[in-house]
């Protein structure tokens, strides 16, 4: 009986929202590139190398030289505010203190059939990749009080001084609260809201 109680203790001091978020993967392994590009970006898909994982890779190459290409990689629905999303993607630059460089970014959409949707700025990680070769960008976004900004579409970004400058990415990890949806390239993962009942079962 001690034990019992003991246990049901330790049920209500858990926060829970330390049982409310999953963690989806995504590394180009289907034959599917981006959800949209913003700017002079062009996706393909690499089948040799680089590659971080598995046999597929993200290529991403800015042609015509302009402007900061971006490619919408991840589109997450169904947030409130409050609400946080972690992400995170390997890059691949072999450029030390050169272009181009990659960098992890978001912006807000409020449109749910159409990925073009830009709804302001979510800002990001203002860390640009090395140059060391594969490297972790990572960030994690708070949704603000605005009540439109019930999409986040997560961006691979590419910074140029040359036509056809390319870099990779491969490897990308959401952390998102339950209730979210998770639109990848290929793939739509709607996710259940736990309840109260469900975090007791767990245990």
């Amino acid at each position: 009986m001690k034990f019992l109680v003991s246990f049901g203790t330790l049920l209500l001091v858990l926060p829970v929202t330390a049982l409310a978020f999953q963690t989806e993967t995504y590394g180009w392994e289907e034959s599917f590139t981006v959800l949209s590009v913003y700017g002079n970006g062009n996706p393909d898909l690499e089948y040799t190398t680089p590659v971080y994982s598995g046999t597929q890779s993200l290529e991403f190459y800015e042609s015509p030289l302009g402007g900061t290409p971006q490619a919408i990689i991840c589109w997450i629905q169904n947030l409130d505010e409050g609400d946080t999303v972690a992400a995170s993607f390997y890059v691949f630059d072999d450029t030390p203190s050169a272009s181009p460089s990659g960098r992890i970014w978001g912006h807000y959409n409020a449109n749910y059939s159409d990925p073009t949707h830009y709804d302001g700025s979510a800002g990001g990680n203002s860390t640009y990749s090395s140059g060391i070769g594969w490297e972790q960008l990572s960030w994690e976004w708070t949704i603000d009080a605005d009540s439109t900004h019930g999409g986040l579409m997560i961006e691979g970004r590419i910074y140029s001084s040359s036509e056809f400058d390319t870099i990779w990415f491969d490897q990308m990890e959401v952390i998102v609260p339950d209730g979210a949806t998770i639109v990848w390239p290929n793939v739509t993962v709607a996710l259940q809201r736990s309840t109260w009942a469900d975090i007791k079962a767990s245990f």
